[in-house]
């Protein structure tokens, strides 16, 4: 027998393959028609449906919320930002975030311009009003949340 979040996961996957690969999840009405709680559905969605599992997710706020859910569909560009998105890991310092971005750039993942933006995103200066033990797990949050949304792209 499968488990609750099992069938919740199949069911979102089943709605994935009926749309253009992004959807939006009205966590209520979801929970309602399956007979479960909200709270299975937010769950499922951070566990099974990840950046690292090729997924980009972003809140939607009015006319009742939700979450948009999309499928990153791979190209060479979205591979190569997927799996540096999974190397990165749940920490990277600020010299080793502009490694990466330098390398992401000087392989034509993403224009100057992009590297600039997401070099400002992650720099100790954005991150000064947070414990210094924290920036570097916050940094790569950041860094992999811009190359997902980019792969998504």
């Amino acid at each position: 027998m499968s488990s609750i979040s099992d069938r919740i996961e199949r069911m979102i996957k089943q709605m994935l393959e009926e749309s253009d690969g992004e959807i939006l999840i009205v966590r209520n009405e979801m929970a309602s028609r399956i007979n479960v709680v909200p709270s299975q559905i937010s769950y499922v969605l951070s566990t099974r449906f990840t950046n690292v599992q090729g997924y980009l997710t972003e809140s939607k706020r009015g006319g009742g919320g939700g979450i948009v859910l999309k499928r990153v569909t791979p190209s060479r560009r979205s591979a190569y930002l997927m799996h540096a998105c999974n190397a990165i890991g749940d920490s990277v310092s600020f010299a080793e975030a502009k490694v990466l971005i330098r390398n992401f750039e000087d392989y034509g993942a993403i224009d100057a311009v992009m590297a600039s933006v997401m070099r400002a995103a992650v720099s100790n200066k954005a991150l000064a009003g947070l414990d210094p033990f924290d920036k570097n797990e916050v940094r790569a949050a950041i860094l992999q949340n811009m190359l997902a949304a980019l792969a998504a792209d």
